[in-house]
This record gives C-alpha cells, structure tokens and sequence, in this order.
C-alpha cells in the first residue's frame, strides 16, 4: 500500500514537540519576530502558548477542509485571530502539565488525518478538487506546522 501523505503531518506535529519540550525554560517576555517579504511587515508576537495556539488551529483548521472535501461539503471560513493577535491567554507559562495536554491534543490530530487519509484510500489522495488542494497536497502544506514552533525556537 502506499504511503499515507499524512504521516508528514505526524513527524511536522513531532517536531513541533521537540521545540515545545524546551519552552519550560521561557522567561515570560516576548520573542518578537518580522515577516519578511509581506505586505505587512510589523513584529509579531510569540510566545510558546501562542505557537501552540497557532499549531492547534492550524491543524484543526486543515482537518476540517480535507473532512469538508471528502464529504462533498463546503468548508467554514476560519475565524481565527491569526499570527497578529496575542491573545491574553498567550502569556501563560508553559508548565510540564500543560505541555502534556499540548503533547496528547496535537498527536491526537495528527493521527486523525492519518485514519481520514486511511478511510479516503490512496485514489483520493491525488483527485482534482478545484479550487481546492488535493488531499496530498494539503498534507505537505500542513506538514510545515512546525513553521509555528520555529517561531519560538528552542530553548534549552
């Protein structure tokens, strides 16, 4: 059988963890990073609860599209703050317990892509769904969910 696309969201998700394992050390004052090359080039904000924040919707976010595509339903619009908002909720700490439930909720979504993928079969992961991406083509985008965490870095 082949490879299921998703498994690249599982090691994206792994490696979000390995950064968020060493955001224990954070010291509470913000990471300020700009994007380049965009319209809108202000800092943003991070912290390690926001790039958690940001890998969750980003993940839930994606999982809804490819379960809206494959039941033939058109997806919700996100209604996300996005990179640009630190939420109040942001500047927690990030201690061991909370860094436990961050660990089970993002393996927990990664692997429901993979059973989606799974119950799709391999013939939907490559079938034309204009406008949107195929399902192969979302799994590599949101396998670059680790893009959050870099954000953040390690730190330790």
């Amino acid at each position: 059988m082949a490879e299921n696309p998703a498994d690249l969201i599982v090691a994206g998700v792994e490696t979000c963890l390995e950064y968020a394992a060493t955001w224990h050390a954070w010291d509470g004052r913000p990471i300020a990073r700009t994007v380049d090359g965009s319209v809108d080039s202000r800092p943003n904000v991070w912290t390690p609860a926001k790039a958690l924040r940001r890998i969750n919707d980003h993940l839930v976010d994606h999982l809804h599209e490819v379960a809206a595509l494959l039941a033939g339903a058109e997806p919700m619009p996100d209604q996300w703050h996005g990179r640009f908002a630190t939420l109040d909720a942001d500047w927690a700490r990030l201690a061991e317990a909370d860094f436990d439930e961050a660990r089970s909720r993002l393996r927990r979504l990664a692997r429901s892509y993979v059973l989606i993928y799974e119950i799709a079969g391999p013939a939907a992961w490559d079938e034309p769904r204009d406008p949107a991406w195929t399902l192969r083509e979302i799994a590599e985008h949101v396998s670059h969910v680790d893009a959050y965490a870099e954000e953040v870095g390690r730190m330790m």
